[in-house]
């Protein structure tokens, strides 16, 4: 690998270690964010559609940004706008304006909807580069700054430090270094070849491949945002936990799954995409199962980790499988990983909805029954001839 190469991976997980630090330290905060605003659970709710709302916005328009004016804007703008919103968040708090505290969000739902998926399209494209798996690492690193950032989050509100420094704090630091890591990407990345591709090939929305892998990713990215909306509740209503060790639980489950995206590279090597997605899904539905049909706190918290470990590879290995699946690997890409964040971020809400009448224990059957597809799917995959290991 040559040392630009080697910068450019470098700042990729930097700039996706940020949005996972900033997203935990704005979770961790939230019932602090909800006294200074004096806001009801209906009040909270309307305060969490801004990061709804921006997150579809960034995610459904990331693609057309890319095709026009590349990764590399896309990318500065989005990450810049992710960390700076932090502080507004904090700001909003401070003053007492549940309005502010809305768009802080809705700026961070933009920010991250489309730089990540204009970052991911970056990672695939360095995965070519150096015909070697790198996206699990990268996705490694935001999993990482979820646990970092949950993890500072708890001390301070220990300490009971103020929110409205700690999300400053978050925001000024994280900018400067994603200005740094911003720029070392390249010019020209997704729009040449994007352009070329069009004027050349059918949508590739049509090839049937891709749509497998479609299907995985959707699996795989509810199994993982599920558990990031659900879980802390789902251990405290439906398995007794007290409030602490249902949050504990939660950072169990990202360090499960930050574990299996750092050490996942070694399982592509050996046994391909494919295989390796499949057995991602069957590992996660198995914990998936025991949390739901088994009413034990003891088999509860164990389980969470094959949750973990089966959800932490199924969405960085999708996009390397969309990139090498056809032409015009930007617009692969773009599209999977599209569909990913849309599962990642309105399939939890939609769960909730199914909590209200039936239980949250209850609710993730949905998520268990689409692993069990998603495992079916893999299969295909070899079937299919998607390749099943980078440069393959």
């Amino acid at each position: 690998m040559d040392q630009i190469t080697a910068r450019r991976r470098v700042a990729l997980f930097a700039l996706f270690f940020l949005p996972g630090l900033g997203i935990s330290s704005w979770v961790t905060r939230t019932p602090d964010i909800r006294d200074l605003l004096g806001a009801s659970t209906a009040e909270m709710g309307l305060v969490l559609f801004g990061l709804s709302a921006g997150s579809m916005i960034g995610i459904l328009g990331s693609g057309a940004l890319v095709t026009r004016f590349g990764t590399r804007p896309v990318v500065t703008a989005g990450i810049l706008t992710t960390v700076l919103s932090i502080p507004v968040v904090g700001l909003g708090a401070a003053m007492s304006l549940s309005s502010l505290v809305a768009a802080g969000l809705l700026l961070f739902g933009l920010g991250m909807g489309s730089g990540e998926v204009a970052m991911n399209i970056e990672g695939a494209d360095v995965e070519r580069l150096i015909e070697r798996p790198v996206l699990p690492t990268m996705h490694g690193f935001f999993s990482l700054g979820t646990v970092a950032g949950a993890t500072l989050g708890m001390i301070l509100t220990a300490v009971a430090f103020p929110v409205t420094w700690h999300l400053l704090a978050v925001g000024l630091i994280s900018a400067p270094v994603a200005l740094i890591a911003a720029g070392r990407l390249p010019a020209g990345l997704g729009r040449s070849r994007s352009e070329r591709a069009a004027a050349s090939g059918e949508p590739v929305w049509r090839d049937s491949r891709l749509l497998l892998i479609g299907v995985v990713v959707l699996a795989m990215a509810l199994a993982e945002g599920a558990a990031n909306d659900w879980l802390p509740l789902i251990m405290v209503d439906g398995h007794g936990f007290d409030p602490a060790l249902g949050s504990a639980v939660y950072v169990v489950f990202a360090a499960a799954m930050t574990v299996g995206r750092f050490t996942g590279g070694r399982f592509l090597d050996r046994y391909g995409r494919a295989t390796v997605l499949g057995a991602s899904a069957i590992i996660g539905a198995v914990g998936v199962a025991l949390v739901v049909f088994v009413d034990s706190q003891i088999v509860a918290g164990p389980a969470v980790v094959l949750w973990g470990l089966g959800a932490a590879l199924g969405f960085p290995v999708a996009l390397s499988a969309a990139g090498d699946s056809g032409e015009n690997p930007t617009a692969r890409v773009s599209l999977v990983a599209t569909v990913g964040y849309v599962a990642f971020l309105v399939g939890p809400p939609a769960l909730g909805f199914l909590g209200d009448h039936f239980g949250l224990r209850a609710a993730m059957i949905a998520v268990l029954g689409l692993l069990a597809v998603a495992a079916v799917v893999a299969s295909a995959l070899n079937r299919a001839r998607v390749p099943v290991a980078p440069g393959g």
